[in-house]
């Protein structure tokens, strides 16, 4: 009952809303992110997402353009993440505008996050049980990025999620909503970042 309909009615609810409220602030960051770094505002990303299915997932460009091109991974220091998108990873505003994704319903508020379509692997390199990680909409926020953010293993994400995805309840995604504010304001565990992550 909650994961076909409450938790989507809230997903919906709350993403339409954040982005009125937020509507002019995030205006600014687009206005900011593009007068401090060539390129446009948004970065568009191909992620695997539901039953495995690819999707396009948004976020404000906290990178150069073309920074791909240098791995998938970015350390602390590195020359490619742009003065504006160090403040926006810092506090996790690159991911605002996957509420878009949220209205389209490609992506959930809560829930594990959305894997490259090529890294750690293609999907047909997932085992069976590391697929069931798509048996639900990735999120904007999960349960592994509460639980050490960047600095879990992916084998470790891994188990995260497919807990998550085979103990979906309210209790779990109100708890992972207010764990990562804590996580947000606090900077924990954010030593590392992949590119546009």
């Amino acid at each position: 009952m909650y994961v076909k309909y409450i938790k989507r009615i809230c997903d919906l609810f709350i993403a339409f809303i954040s982005l009125i409220v937020l509507s002019p602030f995030l205006i600014i960051i687009s206005a900011s992110v593009i007068i401090d770094s060539p390129g446009p505002a948004i970065f568009k990303q191909e992620r695997l997402g539901l039953d495995g299915k690819t999707f396009i997932l948004y976020k404000f460009r906290t990178m150069c353009v073309g920074a791909e091109q240098g791995g998938v991974y970015s350390g602390k220091g590195d020359s490619r993440v742009t003065k504006v998108g160090h403040i926006l990873r810092r506090y996790s505003l690159d991911e605002l505008p996957q509420l878009l994704c949220v209205l389209a319903g490609t992506m959930s508020l809560i829930g594990p996050r959305p894997p490259l379509t090529y890294h750690p692997w293609i999907y047909a390199d997932y085992t069976g049980e590391q697929k069931k990680i798509f048996e639900v909409r990735p999120g904007i926020t999960g349960l592994a990025q509460i639980s050490g953010r960047n600095a879990v293993a992916w084998d470790k994400r891994f188990e995260i999620n497919i807990w998550y995805s085979q103990h979906l309840s309210l209790a779990l995604d109100l708890r992972i909503f207010f764990g990562t504010i804590y996580v947000v304001l606090s900077h924990k565990n954010v030593l590392s970042e992949e590119t546009q992550k």
